[in-house]
């Protein structure tokens, strides 16, 4: 088999089972491991997917800058904004993450809601500009124009200093075995401050970063609280996401206040009292 057919077949397999493993491809094509490994570290470099221990996953598209990542599934990241929106309750205090759909999150927060929304995304808080209800609080550092967000020392200080009751979180990877992952290692330290000071997490995440990874690991799922996905969000690759320990909801669903689809029937959500 030629190199470049290796590479084909690798990245069919990719596509048809959502992961490769190495030593399980060698065996089937009858060659050795350091050849396919090499093989995965030239799509890696080509940007075809995310190296990871034993072999390879799908590299997250979400990775695209700020521009390009609004032309990804726009009608999930509105409806999965939507929802997150009405998981916001009158005198909470939340952390807002950077991405397009932590800005269709403030887009459709009531006009009426009394609340504090911290973030350290320009963009959201100048969607919160007309919300006369909502104080915002703009956190400050240097300007990460991948993502539009603050990131830094300055950054990290400030988080280190507020309590919040509930932390949106966008990733460009959610993966039962690599994590909550994102592309760039100061932008995975703030999200990891950010969890660490909110009391719940609820992970914002479109379908193409279900089962897919990114370089940087801000932490295990498990460590979130819940994954909020739409209808459109493959039920196979969410299936892991629920035995790790996310509880999964639907946004067709955050109206009932209550997981979809987690293992053991319905439980509350955070921020939902």
């Amino acid at each position: 088999m030629l190199t470049s057919q290796r590479k084909q077949h690798i990245l069919s397999v990719l596509r048809r089972d959502g992961n490769v493993v190495a030593k399980s491809l060698s065996e089937e094509l009858g060659l050795s491991e350091d050849t396919i490994r090499r093989d995965l570290r030239e799509l890696a470099a080509e940007g075809l997917l995310q190296r990871v221990h034993g072999g390879a996953l799908p590299l997250a598209a979400a990775e695209a800058d700020f521009a390009g990542r609004q032309q990804l599934a726009p009608d999930e990241k509105i409806a999965i904004g939507r929802a997150a929106a009405r998981l916001v309750k009158p005198g909470q205090v939340v952390f807002i993450d950077g991405g397009t759909t932590a800005v269709q999150l403030a887009r459709h927060l009531p006009a009426n809601l009394q609340a504090t929304v911290v973030t350290h995304s320009p963009s959201v808080a100048v969607e919160l500009a007309s919300h006369a209800g909502i104080e915002v609080v703009l956190i400050g550092g240097r300007l990460f124009r991948h993502s539009m967000v603050a990131v830094g020392s300055a950054a990290m200080a400030a988080i280190s200093r507020i309590h919040a009751d509930t932390y949106f979180m966008g990733v460009t990877g959610v993966h039962a075995e690599a994590g909550l992952t994102t592309g760039d290692l100061e932008e995975a330290e703030i999200k990891r401050a950010l969890m660490a000071s909110a009391a719940e997490t609820v992970v914002m995440a479109s379908s193409e970063k279900i089962g897919a990874a990114s370089a940087w690991v801000v932490n295990p799922v498990a460590s979130a609280g819940t994954l909020l996905v739409s209808p459109q969000a493959p039920a196979a690759a969410l299936a892991p996401l629920r035995r790790a320990g996310l509880a999964i909801l639907r946004s067709d669903d955050a109206d009932g206040g209550k997981p979809a689809d987690t293992a053991g029937g319905a439980s509350e959500l955070p921020g939902a009292r």
